[in-house]
């Protein structure tokens, strides 16, 4: 089972959720899931085009208006990489 992070992005208004998505995938390892939970319609638009272009895959949306959930899987593009040496 791949490791699983979360991101709370809910009440944040675009860009700053895909901004905190985009940051925080950078400290991630290839292969890690990250659940983003949103709250901004935008995100339903804006997520899995970012995921396109950056080649992540989106597992999985869910919606319960105005609760809005995206499970991501980090692709080794913008990812942390996975054989940086442990911190300290």
């Amino acid at each position: 089972m791949s490791p699983r992070q979360t991101l709370d992005a809910r009440h944040l208004l675009c860009p700053l959720p895909l901004i905190r998505v985009q940051d925080r995938v950078q400290t991630m390892l290839a292969g890690t899931l990250l659940e983003v939970s949103c709250t901004d319609p935008g995100t339903l638009h804006d997520i899995p085009t970012w995921c396109r272009l950056y080649g992540h895959r989106l597992l999985h949306t869910y919606r319960n208006d105005p609760l809005l959930v995206f499970t991501i899987e980090v692709s080794g593009a913008h990812a942390a990489p996975t054989d940086a040496p442990a911190p300290g």
